[in-house]
C-alpha cells in the first residue's frame, strides 16, 4: 500500500463553535483543472461534542442553508434547514427529510479534531484575498431604479 499525505488545514479551534451549535466558513479550494472556486462549508457541533460538516449550499438550490435568518437550525434545532425553501436534514447524515430536495444529502466534507482545532481533511485550499461572495446569482437583495417624473 502506498502512503499519501492527506492535505489538513486549521478551520477554528474547538471550543469557538458552542455544543448545539453551528458555523459557517467562507474558502476557497482548486477544482479538477486547479481553478480557485468557493467553498461554504459548515461545522455543527453537537451536544455529546461530535463534529460534523457539510458544505453550506442546499442540494434543491444551491443557496447557503443559513440564507435569511442566518440560522442553521430548524425552531426546535433538532434538524438542519434551508433558509429559503424550508428543506430539512438529519444533522448527522445530512440527509434531506422534508421539503423540494427529499431524499438528497448534503455535500459531506471529512473533519477532525487534532490538538484542540478543528481540521478540514482531504480538499485542495487556497488562500484567497478577494471578497468573498459564493452564491452571487442567488442575491437576496433587490434592484432599484429610480426614474424621473
Amino acid at each position: 500500500m502506498g502512503s499519501e499525505e492527506i492535505d489538513v488545514f486549521v478551520i477554528c479551534a474547538s471550543d469557538e463553535i458552542e455544543r448545539g451549535g453551528a458555523k459557517a466558513f467562507s474558502l476557497s479550494r482548486l477544482d479538477a483543472s486547479g481553478e480557485s472556486r468557493p467553498f461554504p462549508i459548515v461545522v455543527i457541533r453537537s451536544h455529546d461534542n461530535a463534529y460534523v460538516g457539510y458544505v453550506n449550499a442546499c442540494p434543491h438550490d444551491g443557496v447557503w442553508l443559513n440564507i435569511g435568518s442566518g440560522d442553521f437550525f430548524t425552531q426546535d434545532r433538532a434538524f438542519l434547514k434551508c433558509g429559503r425553501h424550508g428543506a430539512t436534514f438529519e444533522i448527522d447524515s445530512g440527509l434531506c427529510i422534508g421539503g423540494p430536495c427529499s431524499g438528497k444529502n448534503l455535500e459531506p466534507i471529512a473533519l477532525a479534531v487534532v490538538d484542540g482545532e478543528v481540521c478540514l481533511c482531504g480538499e485542495r485550499l487556497v488562500e484567497d484575498d478577494r471578497p468573498f461572495s459564493a452564491f452571487d446569482d442567488h442575491d437576496e437583495t433587490m434592484e432599484i431604479m429610480i426614474h424621473p417624473d
